[in-house]
């Protein structure tokens, strides 16, 4: 076992359809690709250590042979580092913990290698899941695996550099505001957030109950759909899709505020996609979404911050105490944010407040929008632009001629569906006149998972991104 970096290989690769899924064979099959060996991997990683993707590789794997009764049978997983696998380090990207080695595996985790996947390291990560560039001072901070001079994303952008330069066949991420999304969208990959409560939490350094989800990044929604099963316990197959009929929201105020010009062209080529196959664009906004986003997002995740830290670290670390874990704390923006949470900057009545109250208001809002607007699914860009050079200081990046804030910049459009816990999925849409991802995010109304994937394979398909 060592700590490594990297990965190569065709981030490009498109399923189509919603067939039911028998095996990872299967799914490559249908991509038109086939699996790539352990060897294949191995050579990937040390081609790409410099990106900062791993922070630990497990070396000593044997490849195992295809065993058709277990789906994820020669499947090699990367997995975030702040979620729990046996016998390797779970370090959330934290100094603190860097020699802390669990000895159960989260659920999801024995979910994964009961149906035949194979973890083939741990992924580097923004600092203790508090961000979005996945700059870590401690760590190194992750290359983006389309443009390795630019950031990767966050707060799983050492999960998304991995799968999209094939260091593993797929990448187990955490969400709490659009960290599995983001990345995806950033890197030319499909990144899927779950309703919350969909998998099992066990196991994970969490910094909130009410937003925290892990999810899957893939190269393909039909890969993601198969983990989705996989990680869920639900049924393999998906619902088929007609694309004409199908109605979609676009809520133009707040989502499709203040893009990049090439977001915003490639975004409106899509929906010009979709509206020739017959799809139904219902222009409708989420009233007043972004002022109930701001009562709801930070009140909550930094007052669970303040109480899951501390108990995380007495269940796992009893040794070391929050005010131990935060003095090491590397990156300045995490050690800043994470140092108000455990200060107690939410008040309870606050939190209070934003739990009881304005969360069961927006997700009023979401499902009278569903059920009023009849839509299927609301449709947006991922990210309202590009991902960023990398530089030391990434508190700020450059939009339309001035320097704005990274942080609420990037999750502008991801939080929202953070917050009222329902499934979000972000899908390649094209890439920028300087070769840059661009992602377009689907929501659907809660609990409506599997048709979202369904949906989301059959826009990809009619998309047909290629290199």
């Amino acid at each position: 076992m060592t700590n490594d970096k990297n990965n190569t290989g065709d981030h490009h690769r498109r399923a189509a359809g919603s067939t039911a899924l028998a095996t990872w064979a299967t799914v490559l099959l249908s991509c038109g690709a086939t699996a790539d060996t352990l060897e294949d991997y191995y050579r990937a990683i040390d081609a790409h250590e410099s990106y900062n993707a791993f922070i630990t590789v497990v070396r000593d794997l044997q490849a195992t042979p295809a065993d058709n009764q277990k789906p994820l049978s020669g499947m090699y997983i990367s997995v975030k580092d702040n979620v729990h696998v046996a016998g390797l380090p779970n370090t959330a990207g934290t100094p603190a913990l860097r020699n802390f080695v669990p000895s159960e595996d989260a659920e999801i985790i024995s979910r994964l290698k009961a149906a035949g996947a194979t973890i083939i390291g741990k992924n580097n990560m923004h600092e203790l899941a508090y961000g979005i560039t996945s700059n870590n001072a401690a760590f190194g901070a992750v290359h983006n695996g389309v443009k390795p001079a630019y950031m990767a994303g966050g707060s799983s952008g050492g999960t998304a550099t991995a799968v999209a330069l094939n260091m593993a066949s797929a990448g187990i991420g955490t969400d709490t505001g659009g960290s599995v999304r983001l990345p995806a969208a950033l890197n030319g990959l499909v990144g899927f957030r779950p309703s919350t409560g969909r998998y099992p939490a066990s196991g994970m350094t969490m910094i909130s109950n009410t937003r925290d989800t892990a999810g899957p990044i893939t190269r393909t929604v039909a890969e993601a759909a198969l983990l989705d099963a996989i990680l869920s316990g639900d049924d393999a197959s998906l619902p088929d899709i007609d694309l004409n009929g199908l109605r979609l929201g676009v809520p133009r105020a707040y989502f499709y505020d203040a893009l990049d010009a090439d977001v915003a062209a490639t975004v409106e080529s899509v929906l010009a996609t979709l509206s020739a196959h017959g799809v139904e664009l219902i222009e409708a906004d989420l009233k007043d979404i972004g002022e109930l986003n701001e009562k709801v997002g930070f009140p909550i995740v930094l007052f669970e911050t303040s109480q899951l830290l501390p108990a995380y670290l007495a269940k796992y670390q009893p040794d070391i105490s929050a005010a131990e874990l935060l003095a090491q704390i590397a990156s300045p923006d995490v050690k800043g944010i994470v140092g108000d949470a455990l200060a107690g900057a939410i008040p309870e009545e606050v939190y209070l407040d934003a739990r009881d109250v304005q969360r069961p208001l927006m997700q009023a809002v979401y499902a009278d929008y569903f059920r009023t607007e009849r839509v299927d699914a609301v449709i947006f860009p991922t990210t309202a632009m590009t991902a960023r050079p990398r530089k030391e200081d990434m508190s700020t990046v450059e939009f339309g001629g001035e320097q704005v804030p990274t942080f609420p910049s990037y999750i502008r459009n991801t939080d929202p569906a953070s917050n009222v816990g329902i499934p979000g999925i972000s899908i390649p849409a094209g890439v920028s006149s300087q070769g840059l991802p661009i992602g377009v995010e689907l929501d659907g109304p809660a609990g409506s998972d599997r048709r979202l994937l369904a949906i989301a394979a059959a826009i990809e398909s009619a998309l047909a991104i290629t290199d």
